[in-house]
């Protein structure tokens, strides 16, 4: 009985790269382990003598994980101020960030924006920062889409 060509997929390498769009690539390899020596003379990708054959397999896309910016209601913070921290931090026109205010006013919580998770995270951190800065006590969390 001889050895059989044994095929797997493995993550002996595995690269990561950022595409301009946001697409997550990922690589990976295709392994494929020999051990008769008449195999070395058919496949051009074999390391001499090794029996370890290396496939470039086909890198699949992903999506980056998508995070809602959450603005929590408080009785002290000023409509105005919520309408300026809309306005200055997630880019809403007047008008949008008046229906967003009045979600929060009236609703208790209301979404800023979803963005990929170290926008998400970057945004929550300059608005609270913002928010401690000018004394009051808004809220923004984020929450997984």
């Amino acid at each position: 009985m001889q050895p059989r060509d044994i095929e797997r997929s493995c993550c002996a390498r595995s690269v990561y790269k950022i595409a301009a769009s946001g697409l997550r690539l990922r690589q990976r390899w295709t392994i494929r382990y020999t051990s008769a020596m008449s195999d070395r003379d058919t496949r051009s990708n074999q390391d001499s003598g090794t029996g370890l054959i290396v496939d470039e397999a086909k890198p699949r896309l992903q999506q980056p994980p998508m995070y809602k910016v959450v603005m929590i209601n408080d009785d002290f913070t000023p409509m105005e101020f919520v309408v300026q921290v809309l306005q200055t931090f997630f880019h809403h026109t007047r008008e949008q960030a008046v229906q967003i205010m009045l979600q929060v006013h009236q609703v208790g919580r209301g979404t800023a924006g979803i963005f990929p998770a170290e926008i998400a995270e970057t945004k929550v951190a300059q608005v609270n920062s913002f928010a401690r800065k000018n004394h009051h006590p808004l809220l923004t969390v984020m929450e997984k889409v």
